[in-house]
């Protein structure tokens, strides 16, 4: 049986580096991609864009063959439900992690303050957002996020960049499945049910005593649920 490939798209100032341990429960079984979307980890420098996110999700596709199942977190989440709107033949399924949140004013406001006080700090905040995902995550997360760099100069840009776009309708238009998985105590789990609603054919999944950051805190957890959806998908298309 083919094994479906799994693209990975990361959150607000990570890298594809934050997806170490999912990766490494993920690639015993199947062709495996993490991707850094512009502005962030290999491009950081570069001005994040909604057309540049989605291109970033579609060349992670073409690289794995053409068609993959695209998982994403946080900010990643956005880029591909907007990837996948412009891209569904190419999407064999998606899994949206902590981005069930429509992007506004109230959720751009508290990072916009945390931009400011980060960059106002000599190395951009780079040390203190060390600490903060020491704490946050795994240690060979946190070590691993550490070296693909923290991109809080991105900020400004990705909220200018999902500035009226509508997720949940642009979600509504893709025919595939959709699995949204959330941490039980995510503060982005307030849009759930409207996301889910939205889907053509939908599961929510939450993981109890997970945050926001389940994908990273929980990656066996989070494999495991991303596995089990891919191989549905095989065994529905192989019958």
């Amino acid at each position: 049986m083919t094994r479906t490939p799994v693209l990975l798209v990361h959150g607000l100032r990570l890298s594809s580096a934050c997806w170490v341990e999912v990766v490494e429960h993920l690639t015993p079984q199947r062709p495996v991609l993490a991707i850094d979307l512009p502005g962030h980890g290999t491009r950081r420098g570069e001005r994040f864009t909604l057309p540049g996110a989605v291109e970033a999700v579609r060349a992670g596709i073409d690289r794995l063959g053409g068609s993959a199942l695209v998982v994403g977190h946080s900010l990643g989440g956005v880029a591909t439900i907007a990837a996948t709107a412009a891209h569904p033949d190419q999407v064999a399924g998606v899994v949206l992690a902590g981005a069930t949140l429509v992007p506004g004013p109230a959720l751009a406001a508290p990072f916009r303050l945390m931009h400011r006080v980060l960059s106002s700090r000599p190395d951009g905040g780079q040390a203190l957002s060390e600490q903060v995902f020491d704490r946050a995550v795994p240690p060979p997360v946190a070590a691993a996020i550490a070296r693909g760099g923290i991109a809080t100069e991105v900020i400004p840009d990705v909220f200018a960049a999902l500035s009226g776009f509508d997720s949940v309708a642009a979600l509504a238009t893709y025919p595939g499945p959709v699995r949204l998985i959330n941490g039980g105590h995510d503060h982005f789990r307030l849009g759930e049910q409207r996301f889910l609603r939205a889907c053509a054919n939908g599961r929510l999944l939450v993981v109890p005593r997970a945050g926001h950051y389940l994908p990273l805190t929980h990656a066996a957890t989070f494999a495991d649920l991303v596995t089990d959806f891919a191989a549905a998908r095989e065994a529905a298309s192989a019958q």
